[in-house]
């Protein structure tokens, strides 16, 4: 046996790092943000982003709102498989099972991005199926347009109809207050208002599918990643009513 500790202690073992990663386990986050949130200098923290992307728990994306700045994001699946290896690596009784959420997941969750032709579309129904209705969910865009074929062609080939959805701006839902709000695009992130009772929306900083030129491949790549991320926010809204009814 090695050694030398496993690679998600030594990535993790910092507390720059580990704070960097518990705040990109709520959502993505440009560099400026985080700078913020820790209260360092901006060289301090891109050195240690720099470390956790080399660990590979870190990816970077282009903001397409500002070609100036970057987001970054957490990747958790692959998180959970180094903390397993890593209790598996000490003694085997500490191999980490994969999680399980019990049926009284509930909430509102409200998705944006600008044209809700989509992303947020694609999301609110990839949640609402997930959850059989039980978690309350809607979409909208700061600039409205119609849903995208793409979009409803993919969804249908997952067994979910987009047919009878509509685009909403989201002044629709200014006074409604949400447990969850989640932009999915970097425009709409930097304009977002407050929503009652919540001062810091999640950010999912997921590319324009019909800007790709690949097409229709675009749009099954973000709906892979999308259910991956409702697959995680799933255990967030789990802990919510967990802690309300402990």
């Amino acid at each position: 046996m090695s050694a030398e500790p496993p690679a998600f202690l030594a990535a993790a073992g910092h507390p720059v790092r580990w704070r960097l990663l518990r705040e990109l386990a709520r959502g993505d986050l440009a560099v400026h943000e985080l700078t913020t949130l820790l209260g360092q200098p901006q060289n301090l923290v891109s050195y240690h982003l720099g470390k956790l992307r080399k660990a590979e728990v870190v990816s970077v994306r282009r903001s397409s709102a500002d070609g100036r700045d970057t987001y970054y994001s957490l990747d958790l699946a692959r998180c959970a498989d180094l903390l397993s290896g890593t209790g598996n690596s000490l003694h085997p009784a500490l191999r980490l099972g994969p999680p399980t959420i019990g049926d009284a997941v509930t909430g509102r969750v409200l998705f944006l991005c600008t044209g809700n032709s989509a992303r947020s579309q694609m999301a609110e129904f990839l949640l609402r199926q997930r959850t059989a209705g039980a978690v309350e969910t809607f979409s909208a865009g700061s600039r409205p347009k119609p849903i995208h074929p793409h979009a409803v062609a993919v969804m249908a080939a997952r067994g979910i109809d987009l047919g009878g959805a509509r685009s909403k701006h989201l002044d629709e839902f200014a006074d409604d207050r949400f447990d969850h709000v989640i932009t999915l695009c970097d425009r709409v992130k930097e304009i977002c208002p407050r929503f009652p009772g919540h001062s810091r929306p999640v950010h999912w900083s997921l590319p324009d599918p019909s800007e790709d030129p690949a097409g229709r491949p675009a749009f099954e790549r973000l709906a892979d990643e999308l259910t991956e991320r409702i697959g995680h926010l799933l255990h967030t809204l789990a802990a919510r009513v967990n802690k309300e009814t402990s």
